[in-house]
């Protein structure tokens, strides 16, 4: 079950990495406005507001590569990956459902392995 919770941790990290991206980068893009179906004008007008959330995406990614492939506690992965959780599922009420099934699962996938293996 821990090398289930492993890959699947490093999956939820690579999509925080994206989401990084997406709001850093490519928000005012193409790419980030198909992903986030805006306009030009509120994706210009909210670019800061995106850029501090992929900031925030970034330090989860940094916070579960971290504790899953240098520190080895399967505890810290635990915490990073509730605030993951917590993370989609409020996405997922006040913006968009589609949250809960990007962030929210894989993540509670993975927090279920880690309880599994326990």
């Amino acid at each position: 079950m821990l090398t289930a919770a492993l890959v699947l941790t490093v999956l939820v990290a690579a999509l925080h990495l994206w989401f990084l991206v997406l709001e850093m980068v490519l928000w005012t893009r193409p790419q980030g406005l198909k992903t986030f179906r805006m306009s030009p004008e509120k994706a210009e007008t909210t670019r800061v507001l995106a850029a501090n959330q992929g900031l925030y995406n970034g330090f989860l990614a940094a916070g579960l590569l971290w504790s899953a492939l240098l520190l080895h506690d399967w505890r810290v992965v635990a915490f990073f990956l509730g605030c993951v959780v917590v993370a989609g599922a409020y996405g997922a009420a006040t913006v968009s459902r589609r949250i809960l099934w990007i962030q929210a699962l894989p993540a509670a996938l993975a927090l279920a392995c880690i309880a599994l293996a326990g």
